[in-house]
Protein backbone atom coordinates (compact mmCIF):
# COMPACT_ATOMS: atom_id res chain seq x y z
CA UNK A 1 0.00 0.00 0.00
CA UNK A 2 1.44 3.38 -1.00
CA UNK A 3 1.05 6.52 1.08
CA UNK A 4 -1.94 8.12 -0.62
CA UNK A 5 -1.74 11.70 -1.97
CA UNK A 6 -4.37 14.25 -1.09
CA UNK A 7 -6.11 16.08 -3.92
CA UNK A 8 -8.68 18.88 -3.96
CA UNK A 9 -8.64 21.21 -6.97
CA UNK A 10 -11.27 23.65 -5.70
CA UNK A 11 -9.87 24.23 -2.22
CA UNK A 12 -7.58 27.15 -2.90
CA UNK A 13 -10.16 29.06 -4.93
CA UNK A 14 -12.10 29.40 -1.71
CA UNK A 15 -9.00 30.18 0.33
CA UNK A 16 -7.98 32.96 -2.08
CA UNK A 17 -11.30 34.69 -1.39
CA UNK A 18 -10.56 34.53 2.35
CA UNK A 19 -6.97 35.77 2.17
CA UNK A 20 -7.80 39.20 3.60
CA UNK A 21 -9.09 37.67 6.84
CA UNK A 22 -6.88 37.42 9.92
CA UNK A 23 -5.44 33.98 10.59
CA UNK A 24 -6.45 32.11 13.74
CA UNK A 25 -4.37 29.05 14.46
CA UNK A 26 -5.62 26.29 16.76
CA UNK A 27 -2.45 24.58 18.03
CA UNK A 28 -3.31 21.16 19.44
CA UNK A 29 -0.59 20.04 21.83
CA UNK A 30 0.58 23.58 22.54
CA UNK A 31 2.88 22.68 25.45
CA UNK A 32 4.94 20.05 23.63
CA UNK A 33 8.30 20.66 22.02
CA UNK A 34 6.63 20.95 18.59
CA UNK A 35 3.54 22.89 19.67
CA UNK A 36 5.39 25.40 21.85
CA UNK A 37 7.79 26.35 19.06
CA UNK A 38 4.88 26.59 16.64
CA UNK A 39 3.00 28.98 18.93
CA UNK A 40 6.11 31.16 19.26
CA UNK A 41 6.57 31.26 15.48
CA UNK A 42 2.94 32.18 14.80
CA UNK A 43 3.17 35.05 17.27
CA UNK A 44 6.40 36.26 15.64
CA UNK A 45 4.68 36.45 12.26
CA UNK A 46 2.31 39.14 13.53
CA UNK A 47 -0.81 38.31 11.50
CA UNK A 48 -1.89 35.33 13.61
CA UNK A 49 -3.96 34.89 16.74
CA UNK A 50 -3.43 31.60 18.53
CA UNK A 51 -5.59 29.23 20.56
CA UNK A 52 -3.50 26.61 22.32
CA UNK A 53 -4.94 23.29 23.47
CA UNK A 54 -3.32 21.13 26.12
CA UNK A 55 -4.10 19.21 29.28
CA UNK A 56 -2.15 21.67 31.43
CA UNK A 57 -3.23 24.97 29.88
CA UNK A 58 -1.00 28.03 29.92
CA UNK A 59 -0.76 31.76 30.45
CA UNK A 60 -2.89 33.88 28.11
CA UNK A 61 -1.58 37.00 26.38
CA UNK A 62 -3.04 39.54 24.01
CA UNK A 63 -2.79 37.21 21.00
CA UNK A 64 -2.78 33.72 22.51
CA UNK A 65 -5.49 31.99 24.51
CA UNK A 66 -4.94 28.63 26.18
CA UNK A 67 -7.65 26.05 26.77
CA UNK A 68 -7.34 23.07 29.09
CA UNK A 69 -9.09 20.14 27.51
CA UNK A 70 -9.02 16.37 27.72
CA UNK A 71 -9.06 15.41 24.05
CA UNK A 72 -9.72 11.78 24.94
CA UNK A 73 -13.03 12.90 26.43
CA UNK A 74 -15.36 13.48 23.50
CA UNK A 75 -17.88 15.42 25.57
CA UNK A 76 -15.22 17.69 27.08
CA UNK A 77 -13.77 18.32 23.63
CA UNK A 78 -17.16 19.21 22.16
CA UNK A 79 -18.04 21.50 25.07
CA UNK A 80 -14.76 23.45 25.01
CA UNK A 81 -14.08 23.51 21.27
CA UNK A 82 -17.58 23.72 19.84
CA UNK A 83 -17.63 27.54 19.88
CA UNK A 84 -14.28 28.13 18.14
CA UNK A 85 -15.89 29.61 15.07
CA UNK A 86 -12.95 31.90 14.34
CA UNK A 87 -10.41 29.14 13.67
CA UNK A 88 -8.86 29.25 10.18
CA UNK A 89 -6.09 26.67 10.63
CA UNK A 90 -5.80 23.57 12.81
CA UNK A 91 -2.23 22.55 13.66
CA UNK A 92 -2.41 19.08 15.15
CA UNK A 93 0.68 18.09 17.18
CA UNK A 94 -0.80 16.21 20.14
CA UNK A 95 0.42 12.81 21.22
CA UNK A 96 -0.50 10.21 23.84
CA UNK A 97 2.14 7.71 24.92
CA UNK A 98 1.23 4.04 25.29
CA UNK A 99 3.31 0.90 26.00
CA UNK A 100 2.93 -0.75 22.57
CA UNK A 101 2.55 0.35 18.96
CA UNK A 102 -0.91 -1.22 18.77
CA UNK A 103 -2.09 0.62 21.88
CA UNK A 104 -1.05 3.97 20.38
CA UNK A 105 -3.69 3.82 17.67
CA UNK A 106 -6.95 4.20 19.58
CA UNK A 107 -6.12 7.24 21.77
CA UNK A 108 -4.15 9.14 19.15
CA UNK A 109 -6.78 8.67 16.47
CA UNK A 110 -9.57 9.54 18.92
CA UNK A 111 -7.97 12.85 19.90
CA UNK A 112 -7.69 13.98 16.28
CA UNK A 113 -11.26 12.89 15.51
CA UNK A 114 -12.59 14.73 18.56
CA UNK A 115 -10.84 17.96 17.55
CA UNK A 116 -12.02 17.87 13.95
CA UNK A 117 -15.55 16.80 14.88
CA UNK A 118 -15.84 19.71 17.31
CA UNK A 119 -14.24 22.48 15.26
CA UNK A 120 -14.88 21.78 11.58
CA UNK A 121 -18.70 22.09 11.67
CA UNK A 122 -18.59 25.55 13.30
CA UNK A 123 -15.42 27.06 11.76
CA UNK A 124 -16.89 28.45 8.54
CA UNK A 125 -13.54 29.98 7.54
CA UNK A 126 -11.48 26.81 8.11
CA UNK A 127 -8.76 26.70 5.44
CA UNK A 128 -6.28 24.04 6.45
CA UNK A 129 -5.62 21.14 8.82
CA UNK A 130 -1.96 20.36 9.46
CA UNK A 131 -1.09 16.88 10.74
CA UNK A 132 2.20 16.16 12.47
CA UNK A 133 3.50 12.70 11.62
CA UNK A 134 6.99 11.19 11.56
CA UNK A 135 9.14 8.46 10.08
CA UNK A 136 6.93 5.80 11.67
CA UNK A 137 4.93 6.18 8.46
CA UNK A 138 7.89 4.47 6.78
CA UNK A 139 8.35 1.82 9.46
CA UNK A 140 11.40 3.47 11.02
CA UNK A 141 10.31 2.29 14.48
CA UNK A 142 10.19 -1.35 13.43
CA UNK A 143 13.76 -1.81 12.22
CA UNK A 144 15.91 -1.19 9.15
CA UNK A 145 13.76 0.44 6.48
CA UNK A 146 14.31 1.76 2.97
CA UNK A 147 16.46 4.88 3.06
CA UNK A 148 16.29 7.60 2.12
CA UNK A 149 12.55 7.36 2.76
CA UNK A 150 10.33 9.29 0.35
CA UNK A 151 6.76 10.52 0.67
CA UNK A 152 5.69 8.18 -2.15
CA UNK A 153 7.09 5.01 -0.51
CA UNK A 154 4.88 1.99 0.03
CA UNK A 155 3.19 1.59 3.39
CA UNK A 156 3.79 -1.18 5.91
CA UNK A 157 1.79 -3.63 7.98
CA UNK A 158 -0.43 -1.92 10.59
CA UNK A 159 -0.97 -0.95 13.35
CA UNK A 160 0.35 2.58 12.92
CA UNK A 161 -1.54 5.60 14.27
CA UNK A 162 0.06 8.10 11.88
CA UNK A 163 -1.41 6.23 8.93
CA UNK A 164 -4.84 5.92 10.58
CA UNK A 165 -4.86 9.66 11.31
CA UNK A 166 -3.98 10.45 7.70
CA UNK A 167 -6.68 8.09 6.39
CA UNK A 168 -9.23 9.84 8.61
CA UNK A 169 -8.27 13.29 7.34
CA UNK A 170 -8.19 12.17 3.70
CA UNK A 171 -11.73 10.85 4.03
CA UNK A 172 -12.98 13.86 5.97
CA UNK A 173 -11.46 16.37 3.54
CA UNK A 174 -13.07 15.04 0.38
CA UNK A 175 -15.35 17.63 -1.18
CA UNK A 176 -14.46 20.28 1.42
CA UNK A 177 -13.00 23.74 0.84
CA UNK A 178 -10.19 23.24 3.34
CA UNK A 179 -7.02 21.31 2.60
CA UNK A 180 -4.55 19.22 4.59
CA UNK A 181 -0.85 18.70 4.88
CA UNK A 182 1.24 16.10 6.68
CA UNK A 183 4.63 17.04 8.12
CA UNK A 184 7.10 14.20 8.67
CA UNK A 185 10.07 15.27 10.78
CA UNK A 186 12.89 13.13 12.08
CA UNK A 187 13.65 13.30 15.82
CA UNK A 188 12.53 16.78 16.87
CA UNK A 189 14.78 18.74 19.20
CA UNK A 190 13.92 21.87 21.13
CA UNK A 191 13.17 23.15 24.63
CA UNK A 192 10.07 21.84 26.39
CA UNK A 193 9.45 20.30 29.80
CA UNK A 194 7.35 17.24 30.50
CA UNK A 195 7.64 15.99 26.93
CA UNK A 196 7.95 12.22 26.40
CA UNK A 197 9.99 12.65 23.18
CA UNK A 198 12.75 15.19 23.80
CA UNK A 199 16.18 13.87 22.87
CA UNK A 200 18.09 17.10 23.52
CA UNK A 201 16.77 17.12 27.08
CA UNK A 202 17.75 13.45 27.50
CA UNK A 203 21.32 14.19 26.48
CA UNK A 204 21.55 17.39 28.57
CA UNK A 205 20.32 15.74 31.78
CA UNK A 206 22.39 12.59 31.21
CA UNK A 207 25.54 14.66 30.60
CA UNK A 208 24.87 16.94 33.58
CA UNK A 209 24.42 13.96 35.90
CA UNK A 210 27.50 12.25 34.51
CA UNK A 211 29.51 15.37 35.31
CA UNK A 212 28.06 15.63 38.81
CA UNK A 213 29.03 12.00 39.45
CA UNK A 214 32.55 12.53 38.08
CA UNK A 215 31.99 10.16 35.17
CA UNK A 216 32.95 10.40 31.50
CA UNK A 217 30.21 10.66 28.91
CA UNK A 218 29.52 7.19 27.56
CA UNK A 219 27.21 6.57 24.63
CA UNK A 220 24.53 4.26 26.12
CA UNK A 221 23.03 2.83 22.93
CA UNK A 222 23.51 -0.31 20.91
CA UNK A 223 27.06 -0.77 19.54
CA UNK A 224 25.94 -0.39 15.94
CA UNK A 225 23.98 2.76 16.73
CA UNK A 226 27.18 4.71 17.42
CA UNK A 227 28.08 4.61 13.72
CA UNK A 228 24.65 4.68 12.07
CA UNK A 229 23.80 7.57 9.78
CA UNK A 230 21.11 9.85 11.26
CA UNK A 231 19.42 13.21 10.89
CA UNK A 232 17.45 15.50 13.20
CA UNK A 233 14.77 18.17 12.90
CA UNK A 234 15.07 21.45 14.74
CA UNK A 235 11.76 22.45 16.38
CA UNK A 236 12.03 26.02 15.09
CA UNK A 237 12.69 24.84 11.54
CA UNK A 238 9.72 22.48 11.81
CA UNK A 239 7.48 25.34 12.98
CA UNK A 240 8.44 27.44 9.97
CA UNK A 241 7.89 24.52 7.61
CA UNK A 242 4.51 23.75 9.18
CA UNK A 243 3.19 27.27 8.64
CA UNK A 244 4.65 27.34 5.12
CA UNK A 245 2.84 24.11 4.20
CA UNK A 246 -0.40 25.38 5.73
CA UNK A 247 -0.39 28.69 3.84
CA UNK A 248 1.27 28.00 0.47
CA UNK A 249 -1.33 26.94 -2.05
CA UNK A 250 1.11 24.53 -3.71
CA UNK A 251 1.16 22.41 -0.54
CA UNK A 252 -2.53 21.63 -0.21
CA UNK A 253 -3.13 17.92 0.36
CA UNK A 254 0.56 16.98 0.33
CA UNK A 255 2.98 15.27 2.70
CA UNK A 256 6.52 16.52 3.32
CA UNK A 257 9.61 15.12 5.01
CA UNK A 258 11.14 17.91 7.09
CA UNK A 259 14.69 17.54 8.38
CA UNK A 260 17.66 19.78 9.09
CA UNK A 261 19.30 18.95 5.79
CA UNK A 262 22.53 17.41 7.09
CA UNK A 263 23.56 13.96 8.32
CA UNK A 264 25.67 12.81 11.26
CA UNK A 265 26.93 9.83 13.22
CA UNK A 266 26.98 9.75 17.01
CA UNK A 267 30.62 8.64 16.82
CA UNK A 268 31.43 12.11 15.43
CA UNK A 269 28.94 14.22 17.37
CA UNK A 270 29.17 12.56 20.80
CA UNK A 271 32.72 13.79 21.59
CA UNK A 272 31.67 17.34 20.66
CA UNK A 273 28.71 17.11 23.04
CA UNK A 274 31.06 15.87 25.74
CA UNK A 275 33.36 18.85 25.20
CA UNK A 276 30.40 21.20 25.60
CA UNK A 277 29.82 19.78 29.09
CA UNK A 278 33.57 19.66 29.87
CA UNK A 279 33.50 15.88 30.00
CA UNK A 280 35.85 13.18 28.83
CA UNK A 281 34.56 10.50 26.48
CA UNK A 282 34.86 6.82 27.34
CA UNK A 283 33.99 3.92 25.04
CA UNK A 284 30.27 3.28 24.52
CA UNK A 285 28.60 1.07 27.10
CA UNK A 286 25.18 -0.29 26.11
CA UNK A 287 22.63 0.14 28.87
CA UNK A 288 19.00 1.01 29.41
CA UNK A 289 18.75 4.64 30.48
CA UNK A 290 15.24 3.98 31.75
CA UNK A 291 16.65 1.39 34.16
CA UNK A 292 19.97 3.06 35.01
CA UNK A 293 18.43 6.47 35.70
CA UNK A 294 15.39 5.22 37.60
CA UNK A 295 16.99 5.88 41.00
CA UNK A 296 18.49 9.29 40.15
CA UNK A 297 15.69 11.55 41.40
CA UNK A 298 17.51 12.31 44.70
CA UNK A 299 20.61 13.22 42.70
CA UNK A 300 18.55 15.57 40.55
CA UNK A 301 16.95 17.23 43.56
CA UNK A 302 20.42 17.74 45.05
CA UNK A 303 21.63 19.33 41.79
CA UNK A 304 18.63 21.67 41.66
CA UNK A 305 19.47 22.96 45.14
CA UNK A 306 23.24 23.03 44.62
CA UNK A 307 23.19 24.98 41.36
CA UNK A 308 20.11 27.11 41.99
CA UNK A 309 18.18 25.57 39.11
CA UNK A 310 14.51 26.10 38.40
CA UNK A 311 12.52 23.69 40.60
CA UNK A 312 11.52 21.32 37.81
CA UNK A 313 10.60 17.83 38.87
CA UNK A 314 12.75 14.90 37.77
CA UNK A 315 9.79 13.56 35.85
CA UNK A 316 9.49 16.76 33.83
CA UNK A 317 13.12 16.77 32.71
CA UNK A 318 13.60 13.08 31.94
CA UNK A 319 12.57 11.16 28.82
CA UNK A 320 14.73 8.10 29.32
CA UNK A 321 12.56 5.63 27.42
CA UNK A 322 12.70 7.85 24.35
CA UNK A 323 16.47 8.10 24.67
CA UNK A 324 16.69 4.31 24.75
CA UNK A 325 14.50 4.17 21.64
CA UNK A 326 16.63 6.57 19.59
CA UNK A 327 19.96 5.20 20.80
CA UNK A 328 18.88 1.69 19.78
CA UNK A 329 18.87 2.54 16.07
CA UNK A 330 21.73 0.44 14.78
CA UNK A 331 20.57 1.20 11.24
CA UNK A 332 20.43 4.36 9.13
CA UNK A 333 17.44 6.63 9.82
CA UNK A 334 17.02 9.30 7.17
CA UNK A 335 14.50 10.58 4.65
CA UNK A 336 14.70 12.52 1.41
CA UNK A 337 13.77 16.14 2.09
CA UNK A 338 13.94 17.30 -1.51
CA UNK A 339 10.17 17.38 -2.07
CA UNK A 340 9.80 20.30 0.35
CA UNK A 341 12.58 22.12 -1.50
CA UNK A 342 10.91 21.49 -4.84
CA UNK A 343 7.69 22.97 -3.44
CA UNK A 344 9.47 26.07 -2.15
CA UNK A 345 10.82 25.49 1.39
CA UNK A 346 14.60 25.95 1.38
CA UNK A 347 15.57 26.45 5.02
CA UNK A 348 18.12 24.25 6.78
CA UNK A 349 19.79 23.97 10.19
CA UNK A 350 23.26 22.75 11.17
CA UNK A 351 22.57 19.87 13.57
CA UNK A 352 25.69 20.31 15.69
CA UNK A 353 24.92 24.00 16.18
CA UNK A 354 21.30 23.09 16.93
CA UNK A 355 22.28 20.88 19.86
CA UNK A 356 24.72 23.45 21.26
CA UNK A 357 22.11 26.20 20.95
CA UNK A 358 19.54 24.08 22.81
CA UNK A 359 22.05 23.34 25.57
CA UNK A 360 22.78 27.09 25.82
CA UNK A 361 19.05 27.76 26.07
CA UNK A 362 18.62 25.14 28.79
CA UNK A 363 21.44 26.73 30.77
CA UNK A 364 20.05 30.20 30.21
CA UNK A 365 16.70 29.08 31.59
CA UNK A 366 18.45 27.46 34.59
CA UNK A 367 17.11 24.04 33.66
CA UNK A 368 20.60 22.50 33.67
CA UNK A 369 23.76 23.73 35.47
Amino acid sequence: MKNKPWTNDQAWTTIALMSSHRNVGLVVGANGVIGRNLVDHLLELGDWDVIGLSRRGGADSCRVRHLRVDLLDRADSAAKLGDLREVTHIFYAAYQERPTWAELVEPNLAMLVNVVDAVEPVADDLRHVSLMQGYKVYGAHLGPFKTPARESDAGHMPPEFNVDQQDFLMHRQRGKSWTCSALRPSVVSGVALGNPMNLAMVIAIYASMSKELGLPLRFPGKPGAYDSLLEMTDAGLLARATVWAATDKRCGNQAFNINNGDLFRWSELWPKIARYFDLEVAPPLPMSLEAAMADKEPLWDTMVAKFGLEPNSYRDVSSWAFGDFVFSWDYDVLADGSKARRFGFHEFVDTEKMFMSIFDDLRGRRIIP
